[in-house]
């Protein structure tokens, strides 16, 4: 799962100090930071089916799954407000791998 957010932080590679400031944007402005949230929330549906898949039971997608999707949008989020926080000195895939080894008891 880990591993289906590097097309979201994407852009980080490419300019991190934009990719900074827009996060920075969004997190500060509450239109901005609820629409970014209803776009995660509908992302969890194909994170979800993408899991199912990965299991064999593709159309199955059971509370299990959703539940992962939406843990792995969380880690996102705390992995951004962390980055945030530090201006951009920590790394943004390294917190990302962070709170999925918190996740995952690693």
């Amino acid at each position: 799962m880990r591993r289906a957010l590097d097309t979201v932080i994407e852009r980080y590679h490419e300019d991190p100090a934009g990719s900074l400031a827009t996060t920075r944007l969004v997190r500060e402005t509450p239109a901005l930071c609820a629409r970014h949230l209803e776009k995660q929330h509908a992302w969890r549906p194909a994170l979800a089916e993408a899991l199912a898949e990965r299991a064999g039971t593709p159309g199955d997608v059971t509370v299990g799954h959703t539940v992962r999707a939406a843990a792995a949008l969380d880690c996102l989020n705390v992995a951004l407000d962390h980055w945030t926080a530090s201006d951009g000195r920590l790394d943004l895939v390294d917190l990302l791998d962070e709170a999925f080894a918190a996740l995952t008891g690693a």
